[in-house]
């Protein structure tokens, strides 16, 4: 476990570093934007008045630097208010996004038990849950300190997975807690977000709002420039859509992995872990959740090729807990038993017979 524990303290220490890199790059990353974009349109706006003229660049350039000046301010500061925002009201963000409720001990005494369990073998202040109200088998963690730490799980997982399935699962999101893998996430959700929402905006006031004064200055009957602009706007949503599908990147599939390894080495049951992952697999979509949320969940499949996958196949991460502890695959167990259609009509789960201790 020594290699594990080496792999663990490089993560969490890559996890600081790249939180730190997207706060203190994303204002400049912002402002970058702005400048490229009205360079792009002053030499498109130039194209279209001067026909068969050279651009002049220079003259391009500068009306970067001045949007630079009088619309880059803007962007930080929206960006700025996003980001408080998000900080203080993530956690209903996160419950609109992907429809989770609080529970309590009184109302789910068993998974509070096997939690309870994980926490007290490693020292560590528990996380409250949240449950949401899906067949689907699925879990996340979120939150930016331990006051906000949680744990979330769809009702389908609750239902039909084992205890020590259920466990395996719980300890692999605690390990996403410890690893500060969900710090990261949810700056990179709330980055991803600003980059899709100031897109949009541009492309809507280019189209039906106000434009750079530069461009006022140099208005054409001509209709080309309308299509040119409309192209740029377009362009714009392109770009955001490719930053943030790269900031989604930037996230390593490692944490998947080494995650597995954590909830291995907490509840010492690497069988648990891999039955745990086969029943999920292909179970875990939940109807709704938006793809920034599903990427923290402990499967994210995809279907095309896995061009998109922010998480390695169900098989690998089977095959690693397998090779890693010396533990063989265990048999695929068939069930035919289904999470109930309206999870919530029929009240919370009655309480375990047995307090594991």
């Amino acid at each position: 476990m020594a290699l594990v524990a080496t792999g663990l303290t490089t993560h969490i220490y890559n996890n600081h570093l790249k939180s730190f890199a997207l706060l203190a790059g994303f204002p400049l990353l912002l402002v970058l934007m702005v400048g490229a974009f009205c360079t792009g349109l002053d030499a498109m706006m130039q194209n279209s008045v001067r026909r068969g003229s050279s651009i002049d660049w220079h003259k391009a350039f500068t009306s970067g630097q001045e949007g630079i000046v009088e619309f880059g301010p803007y962007a930080v500061g929206a960006a700025l208010i996003w980001f408080v925002i998000a900080y203080f009201f993530h956690e209903k963000m996160m419950r609109a996004a992907s429809g989770a409720v609080p529970v309590t001990r009184r109302e789910m005494p068993k998974i509070y038990n096997l939690l309870e369990n994980l926490c007290i073998s490693r020292g560590l202040p528990m996380p409250q849950f949240e449950v949401i109200d899906s067949p689907a088998l699925n879990a996340f963690a979120t939150g930016l300190n331990e006051k906000t730490y949680k744990i979330v799980l769809t009702r389908g997982i609750i239902d039909r997975l084992s205890d020590d399935e259920l466990e395996a699962v719980i300890a692999h999101e605690l390990t996403h807690i410890i690893n500060r893998d969900v710090r990261l996430l949810i700056i990179a959700v709330v980055f991803t977000g600003i980059i899709s929402f100031l897109a949009e905006m541009v492309f809507r006031s280019l189209v039906h709002g106000r434009r750079p004064n530069y461009y006022r200055r140099r208005r054409s009957n001509n209709n080309n420039g309308g299509v040119a602009v409309m192209l740029l706007a377009l362009a714009v949503l392109v770009v955001g859509w490719l930053f943030a599908l790269a900031i989604r990147f930037t996230l390593s599939r490692k944490r998947e992995y080494l995650a597995d390894a954590g909830a291995v080495e907490l509840t010492h049951n690497p069988e648990a872990m891999m039955r745990a992952l086969q029943r999920i697999s292909g179970q875990d979509k939940v109807t709704g959740m938006p793809d920034d949320v599903q990427q923290m969940c402990i499967e994210n499949s995809h279907s095309f090729m896995g061009l998109f996958a922010t998480h390695p196949p169900i098989d690998r991460r089977i095959i690693t807990i397998s090779k890693m502890t010396g533990t063989p695959v265990p048999q695929p167990q068939v069930s035919l038993r289904r999470g109930p259609r309206s999870p919530w009509d029929q009240g919370p789960p009655p309480a375990t017979q047995e307090t594991i201790k």
